[in-house]
């Protein structure tokens, strides 16, 4: 399983989630920094179309772990919110075309 780690003690507001999101999964320059985009760069995950630096398999998974999650919760309790949803939501989107599911959100 491919593994992407954010830290979130380093995170303290949504600007900094994106920054730190186009360093770890290798986001275009093009990336708008937006959840939207986020949304948009993990949907391709398959896809050799380099939105992200990643290219899975059709059985595999991306592990996003975010580090000291607890403190990040503590900072910024909707943008954890907003993550976990669309993780949920690029899921349901893969579903929708027939694929296993592409990303694992892990809280540490």
């Amino acid at each position: 399983m491919a593994t992407v780690e954010l830290k979130g003690a380093a995170i303290d507001s949504a600007a900094a989630f994106h920054l730190a999101s186009q360093a770890a999964f290798g986001f275009p320059d093009s990336y708008s920094h937006t959840i939207d985009g986020w949304v948009d760069c993990l949907s391709y995950l398959r896809d050799a179309d380099g939105m992200s630096k990643f290219r899975l398999f059709p059985k595999e998974m991306l592990e996003i772990v975010i580090t000291d999650s607890a403190a990040l919760q503590a900072r910024l309790p909707e943008l954890v919110e907003e993550i976990s949803y669309c993780v949920a939501g690029i899921n349901e989107r893969y579903a929708d075309y027939g694929e296993l599911p592409a990303l694992k959100l892990v809280l540490r």
